[in-house]
């Protein structure tokens, strides 16, 4: 870099190069100097006071050097959009492309969280170390950082894409902590005894809703979204086709994956709770779970867990979790009862059973003294058989 590294040179008889940083881009300027040592410490006075001004947000390329070719790139009115004005010009573009879940997702985490903490930075001043020493601050989990940088990275490829900024400081960087704080819905499944108690404080269409719930597995947008047409009585399934969000504004939508439409098996309990609500809504022929309150489709998780999910709960005496815990209530009661976790698998909607292992492995039954025993039997048998086949020589 030249003097000691200070990023000073002399490059001819009658000039003087300087480097520096700006806007993530190393930049290489001349200084028309006869290098002298007077004139190569005055060279570092100049790279000094360019970058407190950079680093004070007063530096003009333009001015500075105004015969670069670099200063073109760097005017304004091509390079000095605010991450908030960016954010939300991205966001409003996503709108028409996502499902509204994704779409309420990524919203939140724009609105409440990038927006405040970095909407006030030029888009193309935005570091990594910015959002790391951000992201640092947030007291939440490891879930919630990945959602966080999994919106901004997406966000910062679609402004390289523009050519707003050259590189994306998150491109190949995720950050994460050692030890998290506690996820918000740990594995937390409800006990039989308090299966019973829940079930049995509570009546008519919110306890068919539960019990469905508990033998099913279905998300709560996927209960809410069923009809009467999507049940299979002589099959004895229900098909999964569509799933409903508070943030879908009571508009049915296709599941993000194709696992998650689905075909599952109605087991004797979910069965019973069908046949129970065909006294409420069946002659309908439309929503299978209503809102007895209201007597209209459920709208989503949140009036299910105040107008009855809360209540049922104290009433029951049993520790609050929320209604998202059947689901996890069903995989741990299929997998501890010996069910085959691929099976387990695509009755919850899921690609493959490595989730299933690594979410439920605890609920797996153990290896015990017998294991192994179906192999030896089997394989006996047979070996028997290939002995008695074999002809011995006579003597």
């Amino acid at each position: 870099m030249g003097r000691g590294g200070r990023g000073v040179r002399a490059v001819s008889d009658t000039s003087i190069e300087i480097t520096f940083m700006y806007r993530g881009v190393r930049c290489r300027e001349r200084i028309t100097l006869k290098p002298s040592p007077t004139n190569l410490k005055k060279a570092e006075q100049h790279k000094a006071a360019i970058e407190h001004a950079i680093s004070i947000g007063t530096f003009d390329y333009a001015v500075t050097f105004p015969g670069s070719p670099r200063a073109a790139q760097f005017a304004p009115e091509a390079s000095r959009e605010t991450v908030n004005g960016f954010l939300t010009r991205w966001l409003a573009a996503k709108k028409k492309h996502l499902a509204s879940s994704s779409f309420d997702g990524y919203r939140k985490i724009v609105e409440l969280r990038l927006l405040p903490a970095l909407g006030d930075h030029m888009l193309v001043d935005l570091k990594r170390k910015i959002v790391r020493d951000w992201l640092d601050t947030l007291l939440v989990g490891n879930k919630t950082l990945s959602n966080i940088q999994s919106c901004l990275r997406s966000a910062l490829n679609d402004a390289c894409e523009e050519e707003l900024i050259e590189l994306n400081p998150l491109a190949g960087w995720t950050y994460s902590r050692k030890e998290a704080p506690p996820k918000e819905d740990d594995v937390d499944p409800f006990a039989p005894e308090e299966q019973a108690a829940i079930l049995g404080v509570l009546q008519g269409q919110a306890r068919n809703l539960v019990q469905f719930a508990l033998w099913t597995g279905l998300r709560t947008s996927e209960l809410v979204a069923l009809d009467w047409g999507d049940v299979d009585w002589l099959r004895g399934e229900v098909m999964i086709t569509k799933a409903m969000t508070q943030a879908s504004g009571g508009i049915a939508e296709v599941p993000k994956t194709s696992a998650g439409r689905r075909s599952v098996k109605l087991l004797r309990p979910a069965l019973e709770a069908l046949k129970a609500q065909k006294e409420h809504t069946f002659l309908a022929d439309r929503e299978i779970f209503q809102n007895p309150r209201t007597g209209e489709r459920w709208t989503g998780d949140q009036p299910i867990r105040k107008t009855m999910w809360v209540p049922a709960m104290k009433k029951a005496g049993v520790r609050y979790r929320r209604p998202y815990q059947t689901r996890h209530t069903y995989a741990s009661m299929m997998l501890s009862a010996g069910e085959h976790p691929m099976w387990v698998a695509k009755q919850m909607g899921h690609t493959d059973w490595t989730m299933i292992a690594r979410v439920y492995g605890r609920w797996l039954p153990n290896e015990h003294s017998t294991s192994g025993s179906k192999a030896e039997i089997a394989f006996a048998t047979a070996d028997t058989q290939l002995m008695n086949c074999v002809v011995r020589p006579t003597t």
